[in-house]
């Protein structure tokens, strides 16, 4: 019942300041301080937002934008899992992993697009190839650290009662690490978006019809303002919705309820 109040007041809280936010934003493009231009009323983004449903085109592009950032956090999380358990292993593989983390979390998946479009060319796949990078790294050092904080017994317990190596990973280390890797997929998600739109702005449409960065790259070309704000709303309105339905709630019936955090 606690954890319940206080989800509820987050989202009461939460509403709040959306509220707030958009009565300041409205009153400072109804006082027309700026260009309706470039700082368009809520009623016109609403507008905009409404014709783009309709038409059906905002709707394809958005589910083709989590298609492919559903593919790139699952391959990016198998990688991690597997690079992170060979790392608490080997250390050997401690010591690659760590350099790798190293070398490529800094970089940015824009600053290897050049790379990426000699090697995999501007389709599906490079983009994919992007949104790996960008979630692969994050992810390793949460579920590393998460791995490396399980007491010894678990393991042992495992091992004494037959488990084999995959069977350990999967029935014990995984579940109590569960805290870190649920951060590690929280900070994954953002960061493919991030990738995501980045790389459709760059490389254009790609698929059946692009996807959310692509089309905000359009409103942008024809200087649709309200357009380009009404494809920001999707994706700040899908955030809000992951992390409150899903990331929220699968914590709120795992790690919460079993004492974990």
């Amino acid at each position: 019942m606690k954890n319940k109040d206080s989800y509820g007041k987050k989202t009461k809280t939460r509403l709040l300041w959306i509220i707030v936010f958009l009565v300041i934003w409205e009153t400072i493009a109804q006082s027309r301080t700026f260009p309706e231009a470039i700082f368009p009323s809520l009623p016109v983004i609403a507008k905009a937002l409404g014709d783009s449903v309709v038409s059906g085109e905002i709707l394809l592009q958005t589910g083709w934008s989590l298609a492919l950032i559903l593919q790139g956090l699952l391959v990016g999380l198998a990688a991690a899992v597997l690079l992170s358990s060979l790392a608490v292993r080997s250390r050997i593989f401690d010591g690659l992993v760590d350099t790798l983390t190293a070398i490529a979390h800094p970089l940015p998946g824009i600053a290897l697009l050049p790379l990426i479009i000699i090697w995999f060319g501007t389709g599906t796949l490079a983009i994919l190839v992007i949104i790996v990078h960008s979630v692969i790294w994050p992810m390793i050092l949460n579920i590393t650290t998460g791995f490396r904080a399980i007491p010894p017994i678990y393991k042992e317990t495992g091992l004494n009662l037959g488990l084999n190596q995959v069977r350990i990973i999967k029935d014990i280390m995984i579940p109590a690490s569960l805290p870190y890797v649920l951060s590690g997929i929280r900070i994954g998600w953002a960061r493919a978006w991030r990738a995501l739109i980045s790389a459709e702005m760059i490389f254009g449409a790609v698929g059946l019809k692009g996807g959310l960065g692509w089309y905000i790259f359009k409103q942008r070309v024809f200087m649709d303002t309200p357009g380009i704000f009404a494809g920001l709303f999707v994706i700040v309105l899908i955030g809000i919705v992951v992390e409150d339905c899903v990331f929220a709630a699968f914590e709120e019936r795992t790690v919460k309820k079993w004492g974990m955090i």
